[in-house]
């Protein structure tokens, strides 16, 4: 786990997304996580422009995000409609 992300950071970002502290298999705590972990990245690689490895790990985080609020938009539109205000993620 990255230094960013401490333990007591991501129960904060579980608790509020997907209803407790435990709930890591939720599709919305889930993207929450991955869109703190690229904004994160997104500043790293501000200062770092040669960093390759951080910005391959970026566009994999992005890919999985992207797949996880397609399979949320089929599920229920009204979640992901939701999600994606309250994150302010651009779609």
């Amino acid at each position: 786990m990255a230094e960013y992300l401490t333990k007591e950071k991501k129960a904060e970002i579980f608790k509020e997304f997907g209803g407790s502290e435990t709930n890591s298999g939720s599709t919305e705590a889930q993207i929450a996580l991955f869109t703190y972990r690229v904004s994160k990245l997104s500043e790293h690689l501000k200062e770092n422009r040669k960093d390759h490895s951080c910005r391959k790990a970026l566009l994999t985080l992005v890919g999985k995000r992207r797949r996880l609020l397609q399979y949320l938009a089929k599920k229920d539109i009204q979640k992901y409609r939701d999600i994606i205000e309250k994150l302010g993620i651009r779609k």
